[in-house]
């Protein structure tokens, strides 16, 4: 028994040294990228080519039993996407995404709240993402309701790092990777994250650097929903970037989010299109409640309404307009820059929520093929 422990212990250490080796020679990257059920895209049609992460969304709490769980008609995908995705790049690693901006926030802070219910929580993740053949897990709980959240929030990670640590140890499996979708700034509605927490425990996070502005929370005037620089308010990705930063998380540690769809405004004022022009709430071009269009509906109103286009290079966002119809979102310009920034910054990488609103794969090509061929990536 003492030599079958030691043998396996020996094995274990083995297959880390081998992946620190092997990481440690190349370029680490994130070229991430969301996917869910209802998007409009199958799986199979997924182009995993220019990604190296993709996100398969959204595994969900049970409440009564404090368990992961899959919604019953998205079992089926989710237990074949690491296998689908892999056909057409074998190197690329999934990771199961938790809970999401649909989800009941409320459930997961009281999750959070015991240790039980934690580790119920935890044991659950870990068993559910092993058993259906992804690399990681991805916490998108937004958001945290209380500081008591935040704490407990905290406190959920120190216990979930060495849990995959463990099961890694038990299994001669590698580590799963453990992430976190989080806000544009350490701080959100009021509330401040577990830095230390997430910096220790995290492998990265996902920085979600869109939705500042929109037609339902922000209907009087037209603005950039995803802008990388904001010289006059100050709520811009790079902001995010900087104060994630300076709260104590290292740069290696941040993925930045850009959007492949945008928001659709109504303008008072044809004549007055230009940014944080007066507006009424969401334009009827826009096909769901919260007034967004995938970047396939944008460009294709460009074309049918022979749209005005504007690269602003002041703040790296776009926007176009047709009559009173007004949208903000990301172009080829945008993205291109933003991942030249995410270089320059020495960051992990970038990921796009979400793929299927690409048009023909272009956005995920470019950034792809900006960031470069070299990047390999990240064990």
């Amino acid at each position: 028994m003492a030599n079958s422990i030691k043998l396996s212990s020996i094995f274990f250490l083995f297959c880390f040294l081998q992946q620190l080796i092997f990481s440690n020679g190349q370029n680490n990257v994130v070229k991430g990228g969301y996917w869910f059920r209802d998007s409009g895209l199958s799986s199979n049609n997924i182009d995993s080519t220019y990604f190296t992460h993709l996100f398969c969304a959204f595994a969900d709490l049970n409440p009564q039993t404090n368990q992961l769980i899959i919604s019953p008609e998205n079992q089926d995908s989710f237990r074949q996407f690491t296998s689908t995705v892999t056909r057409r790049n074998p190197s690329v690693k999934t990771l199961l995404s938790i809970a999401g901006g649909r989800a009941n926030s409320t459930a997961y802070g009281v999750m959070a709240r015991t240790q039980n219910s934690r580790k119920s929580f935890i044991d659950s993740s870990i068993k559910l993402a092993r058993q259906l053949g992804f690399h990681g897990l991805d916490l998108d709980w937004e958001y945290p309701e209380s500081t008591t959240d935040m704490t407990n929030l905290g406190t959920l990670l120190d216990e979930f790092r060495p849990a995959i640590n463990t099961e890694a140890r038990n299994s001669g499996r590698a580590p799963l990777f453990l992430t976190a979708a989080v806000s544009i700034t350490p701080r959100v509605n009021g509330l401040n994250y577990p830095v230390q927490s997430v910096a220790r425990n995290l492998d990265w996070l996902n920085v979600m650097a869109y939705d500042f502005y929109g037609p339902n929370w922000a209907p009087s005037q037209t603005n950039s929903h995803a802008q990388l620089f904001d010289p006059v308010n100050h709520v811009s990705g790079s902001d995010g970037i900087t104060a994630w930063i300076q709260a104590g998380v290292a740069a290696r540690k941040l993925v930045l989010g850009i959007p492949f769809y945008g928001y659709a405004w109504q303008l008072v004022n044809a004549n007055n299109h230009g940014l944080r022009a007066p507006a009424n709430g969401k334009s009827s071009v826009g096909s769901t409640d919260d007034g967004s269009m995938t970047y396939t509906q944008i460009r294709n109103f460009i074309t049918q309404n022979r749209a005005t286009t504007v690269y602003d290079t002041t703040i790296v966002g776009d926007y176009c307009y047709s009559g009173n119809a007004w949208i903000s979102y990301d172009d080829t310009q945008s993205v291109r820059n933003k991942v030249s920034y995410v270089k320059s910054k020495g960051l992990l990488g970038y990921f796009a929520w979400h793929v299927a609103a690409d048009q023909n794969w272009g956005l995920s090509r470019l950034a792809s093929q900006t960031w470069g061929a070299s990047s390999q990536v990240m064990k």
